[in-house]
């Protein structure tokens, strides 16, 4: 069974920060690239960042670039996502995804699918 549990969300103030984690069942990660989604309330799932498998491919959405940073650890089939001076816009349900392939800034190209973890910004 392929299982992504994404943890680590919660409300914060503006300014601060939070680290979410994304934990993956055995064979769903290996060999993998993965991204975070975002989603708020009344609007689209957006693209937040994404990482190869060897972690040498890295890309953020130009809203969270210089704020956000996204890490894996292959050994402990994990995938984190710290992010910094966030700010009321960053607000939403926070998604980890396993890419199967194509563009890495598109829902279509993400196969697996955490519940998703809240993030609430307070201004």
């Amino acid at each position: 069974q392929v299982q992504l549990v994404e943890s680590g969300g919660g409300l914060v103030q503006a300014g601060g920060s939070l680290r979410l984690s994304c934990t993956a069942s055995g064979r769903t990660f290996w060999g993998y690239d993965m991204g975070w989604f975002r989603q708020a309330p009344g609007k689209e799932r957006e693209f937040v960042a994404s990482i190869g498998w060897s972690g040498s491919s890295i890309a953020y959405a130009t809203s969270v670039k210089g704020r956000f940073t996204i890490s894996r650890d292959n050994a402990k089939n994990t995938v984190e996502l710290t992010m910094n001076s966030l700010e009321p816009e960053d607000t939403g349900v926070y998604y980890c995804a396993r890419r199967m392939g194509g563009l890495y800034n598109s829902k279509a190209s993400y196969d697996y699918w955490g519940q998703g973890t809240q993030v609430t910004v307070s201004s």
